[in-house]
């Protein structure tokens, strides 16, 4: 008799957490797909690449306006409405893809569209494998947390050094970095819905699913330009 009411709990838990796996992906496609809409439109808009690529200031302002917003999400993200934090990652997405509309400017579209695919494949691969595996990933946080910081700073070296060299060493190792990240941060989004109590508000349900989808949609867009740079040298190579 006991058992009927211990299903009934694991179907119950079950439910909430598709549901809010789901949330998560859904969000994060939605700002994949806007920051696509975005970066298309304005690499076939000369007004706009005036606009955003005419004057450097345009464009770091958005730059510095799109870390501000990252690290405002993640930080305050608790303490605000969930209609402001899913504005803010809707704002986000559009603006990166504004920034991003350079790829379509310095890429061939059919570039852009074999590495597209090749990273959804291995987003997709090492999204399984991070809700699969057994194996507690927990003590690779802070490992993956120090590859990225040391991957910021040798960008920022690399764009005063200009070495080639370098770049496809940043690009190898972002590789590897962000497929590691897209692992850890699936887990961590399976173990927070695993974790969730029954009955949490729908507002806070949708706040964690934003920043899920923040974080995974951040872990495609550099796995996206990782892979780009290195695609476009082995054209150029063969």
């Amino acid at each position: 008799m006991d058992s009927v009411p211990i299903r009934q709990t694991q179907t119950q838990t079950q439910v909430l957490v598709n549901s809010f796996v789901r949330s998560v992906y859904n969000w994060m496609a939605i700002g994949l797909a806007l920051t696509g809409f975005v970066a298309y439109y304005v690499s076939n808009s000369q007004t706009m690449q005036n606009i955003i690529f005419g004057n450097p200031m345009v464009f770091y302002g958005l730059i510095i306006g799109e870390l501000v917003m990252v690290f405002y999400l993640s930080a305050r993200v608790n303490k605000m409405q969930a209609s402001t934090a899913t504005a803010l990652f809707v704002l986000y997405a559009a603006l990166n893809g504004a920034t991003l509309s350079a790829v379509f400017l310095a890429y061939t579209k059919s570039s852009i569209t074999s590495t597209f695919f090749v990273c959804a494949g291995t987003f997709v691969a090492a999204s399984i494998y991070g809700w699969t595996t057994k194996k507690d990933l927990t003590s690779f946080g802070s490992f993956l947390f120090m590859g990225l910081i040391g991957i910021i700073i040798a960008s920022v070296v690399n764009l005063f050094l200009k070495s080639s060299g370098m770049t496809m060493i940043i690009s190898y190792i972002g590789v590897l970095l962000f497929t590691g990240l897209t692992v850890y941060d699936t887990q961590r989004l399976k173990n927070m819905a695993l974790t969730q109590p029954a009955g949490l508000e729908a507002g806070v349900v949708r706040k964690g699913a934003i920043l899920g989808a923040l974080s995974l949609y951040l872990d495609f867009i550099n796995l996206f330009l990782m892979l780009l740079r290195i695609m476009r040298s082995e054209e150029h190579t063969s």
